[in-house]
């Protein structure tokens, strides 16, 4: 049993849960600004990786929500914190947009076609069959492969395009090699997050709208996990998994100048 009176630092999923379809979902500027009132550490992720927080803070002040781009974790941010970690001032050869470029120059990395210790794969709008096929044989001539995440497709107004999982898998495929998936599911983005604010997990929520990836990686990095029902989930989603979050809320709204409740497991 945990309860939610313990929790200090918050992390949230940005699609779903705060918004949907750039339009403001009920309640999220009003906790925004609550916590941001209160000086409580908190993190917008998102396993969205073309955009940089500050185009996210744009796009999110578009709809009426006020976060500060240093606010904003992706898995971008994510992927650039492990790789630095790994292989301080290494090299990559990257398929992306500026979200991740621009992650990976600020964490010190150099980009390069010659050699390098990473293909990075992300999500971008301009795949090319020249640009995949390098990628293919910088693999297969030693380079670590690493994917921002594991999404195989994103949505449009248009209907599904192929993201960063399905690009990921054609690589696979030719070279043998699996990538290392740093976003959602992987918890290791939510304990960079943490390690951004300077939270514990013990005192640390986790809202999302994904049974398959909020809350299982919540779980995993030991968290307090709410689930909302604005996004992806609803109750037959949640009756195909074995794990269940640690509430399950109607949305943001309900935690907006809520008093903390005990949650039930």
């Amino acid at each position: 049993m945990r309860d939610r009176r313990e929790i200090e630092c918050w992390l949230t999923d940005m699609d779903g849960v705060l918004v949907h379809e750039n339009t403001a979902l009920p309640g999220a500027a009003a906790l925004i600004q609550q916590w941001r009132d209160a000086g409580t550490p908190f993190l917008v992720l998102t396993n969205n990786s073309i955009f940089t927080p500050r185009d996210l803070a744009a796009r999110l002040r578009a709809s009426g929500i006020d976060v500060p781009e240093e606010a904003i974790w992706t898995s971008a941010l994510a992927t650039a914190d492990f790789c630095a970690s790994q292989m301080p001032g290494g090299s990559a050869f990257v398929i992306g947009e500026a979200g991740l470029t621009t992650a990976l120059h600020e964490a010190g990395f150099i980009m390069t076609e010659t050699n390098p210790d990473y293909v990075v794969v992300g999500e971008t709008r301009n795949y090319s069959f020249e640009a995949i096929t390098k990628a293919i044989r910088l693999i297969n001539n030693g380079a670590r492969f690493i994917a921002t995440n594991p999404d195989a497709t994103g949505p449009s107004a248009d209907g599904v395009l192929p993201a960063t999982g399905a690009i990921s898998a054609l690589i696979t495929k030719a070279t043998g090699r699996q990538p290392y998936v740093v976003g959602k599911p992987n918890p290791m983005m939510f304990r960079s997050a943490m390690n951004r604010i300077g939270a514990h997990s013990e005192n640390t929520a986790m809202i999302g709208d994904r049974m398959d990836t909020d809350v299982i990686a919540g779980i995993e990095a030991g968290l307090f996990t709410i689930l909302v029902m604005t996004g992806i989930a609803d109750e037959r989603e949640i009756a195909r998994y074995p794990f269940r979050p640690t509430e399950i809320l109607a949305g943001v709204h309900e935690l907006v100048n809520a008093e903390p409740i005990e949650a039930e497991l």
